[in-house]
């Protein structure tokens, strides 16, 4: 099964005790969306947040702007990448898909949360290392969003449905608002990864975004990894931001 476990191991340093421990932990649960139109403003990103941020996302944006290759460079350095790709297709679409993708040494993908691409997904990734996130229901949305897009059940009910699927289909964690990352994670156990994006810390713009919590709730709520992308990414101190976002998540 694929699972995210690796990506929750605590980095134990035996001559800082516990402080090294847990700082360790939450800089491998901080997610940075790279978010950004061109590889050049991605390369900035990076290197101002050297040693502070050692995990992050490329989504559409970036990725269709040469964002793979930035990708794999960053992934062959050791730096983890989470590729959000949200995927739904026909299952052998879907399968070499996750193939390719795993093949690329990323450490996790998103498909939608639908039950047969799941499996597909699922059994493209076996033998790899590679952690398949379903997506329950967009943080952008809210019930009348997801009325409107036919679902008859409000985000709430349909993400805890969606994370029981995902959970039978054997991903490796699931994706949603931190709102539901309590009630999810009582579905789905202490080992699958609970993703959360929406993330803003207190006096941040939502922007298009409707179910957000702050860094310090998300992790009370049970979430192992926060995704924080315009919040750090359109700082003038990147860095700053994103040491007292670690901050914030420590404290919780």
């Amino acid at each position: 099964m694929p699972h995210a476990d690796r990506n929750l191991a605590p980095a134990v340093d035996a001559d800082r005790g516990v402080i090294r421990e847990r700082a360790s932990t939450m800089q491998d649960r901080l997610i940075v969306g790279l978010d950004v139109p061109t590889l050049k403003d991605a390369e900035k990103v990076v290197r101002e947040l050297d040693a502070v941020v050692s995990f992050y996302k490329i989504g559409y944006q970036l990725a269709f702007a040469g964002g793979l290759d930035f990708a794999r460079e960053l992934a062959s350095g050791g730096t983890r990448i989470f590729l959000d790709m949200k995927l739904l297709d026909i299952d052998n679409t879907v399968a070499k898909g996750v193939e390719a993708i795993a093949r690329m040494g990323m450490t996790m993908l998103t498909l939608h949360a639908y039950p047969k691409a799941m499996k597909a997904a699922v059994e493209a990734a076996r033998d790899s290392d590679l952690c398949l996130l379903g997506v329950t229901v967009l943080t952008s949305m809210d019930e009348q969003d997801v009325f409107d897009a036919g679902y008859e059940h409000d985000p709430h009910t349909l993400v805890l449905r969606r994370s029981e699927q995902a959970l039978h289909a054997g991903m490796g964690g699931i994706v949603c608002s931190a709102e539901e990352a309590e009630a999810v994670r009582r579905i789905v156990g202490p080992n699958m990864a609970v993703v959360t994006p929406g993330i803003r810390p207190k006096g941040s713009d939502h922007g298009d975004q409707k179910r957000v919590v702050t860094p310090a709730q998300a992790i009370r709520n049970g979430s192992s990894h926060l995704v924080v992308g315009r919040p750090i990414v359109s700082a003038a101190d990147r860095r700053a931001v994103a040491e007292a976002i670690l901050d914030e998540m420590r404290s919780a």
